[in-house]
């Protein structure tokens, strides 16, 4: 999960702003461009010249919700809720939905703090960490559970369908990365008509003692799983892949796998501290994969 410790500990590094923005604007830059996997390119679909992006709003029955939204400026695309980490909306979050809106996908990033404050909060994981992130989003995120946001999936997934880019006729994908890894099963539980495939990258609580714990959510989604989980993650809790494994066997309209990934948490993220290129490259391909297949 994502680690307050492990952030004070990053900042105890003295990871400097200029060290550390240098390396991730490197990072969203290569995280936009073509990567190869097993000799067969992945390259975008659409280049980037030919996307269209803007910040929208939509009203939820918690108030007005504000996103990112990108996608090809021509034709309809399958739709992809994308719930960030922590620090929510900013510009690794917006690189990361470009890259994904150039493979052919019309991609919503998601303000989960909406309810509390509009846009970016933080530039970056350096500003995460001066800013005294956690303690500032704390009452934010302890409004964040299973039924608000399967209140605001569906209030997104609506919105999407109602956009010209979007093809109503093929399913919904939902990745999210630390703290919005749990958010991509209840988004699945809350929609399953639409949301056919999900991505949870290091994400955090997938396996609680709650009742509505994401793992005893999936019998009430229809989807496709990609669990992909931190190495340093499932060393604290090395029992939940089998938990959830479980789970995704005992749901009746539930496929796919959860794996440990020899990289640790925060890997995936082109602003972290952690960022592995190869890895994320290697989780990007598995679930576009999964998107190409079931949606």
């Amino acid at each position: 999960m994502c680690d307050q410790a492990k952030l004070q500990e990053w900042a105890r590094a003295d990871v400097s702003r200029r060290r550390f923005g240098a390396l991730a604007g490197a990072a969203a830059v290569v995280a936009c461009a073509p990567s190869e996997a097993g000799g067969q390119t992945t390259t975008a679909d659409v280049s980037a010249a030919d996307l269209t992006e803007t910040t929208v709003t939509f009203e939820t029955p918690d108030g007005t919700m504000d996103a990112f939204f990108v996608q090809p400026k021509d034709g309809k695309y399958p739709g992809v809720i994308f719930w960030p980490d922590i620090a929510s909306i900013r510009d690794a979050k917006r690189t990361m939905a470009r890259r994904l809106a150039s493979e052919g996908y019309s991609v919503l990033v998601l303000n989960p703090y909406y309810r509390d404050v509009a846009g970016e909060q933080f530039a970056d994981f350096v500003d995460f960490i001066q800013a005294e992130g956690f303690p500032k989003v704390r009452p934010w995120r302890s409004k964040l559970n299973a039924d608000t946001i399967g209140s605001d999936a569906k209030a997104a997934i609506a919105w999407l369908d109602q956009q010209p880019s979007v093809d109503t006729a093929k399913g919904v994908g939902t990745q999210g990365y630390c703290m919005g890894g749990p958010f991509t099963v209840w988004t699945a539980a809350a929609v399953p008509e639409r949301v056919k495939v999900l991505g949870s990258f290091h994400g955090g609580g997938l396996v609680t003692d709650d009742p509505k714990s994401p793992h005893r959510m999936l019998e009430n989604a229809s989807v496709f799983v990609n669990i992909f989980i931190a190495q340093n993650d499932d060393a604290k809790a090395p029992e939940d892949k089998t938990i959830f494994q479980d789970a995704v066997v005992a749901a009746e309209n539930v496929s796919g796998s959860y794996r440990v990934i020899k990289a640790d948490h925060g890997w995936a993220v082109p602003d972290s501290p952690v960022f592995d290129k190869a890895r994320a490259d290697m989780v990007h391909t598995d679930l576009l994969e999964a998107y190409k297949t079931y949606l």
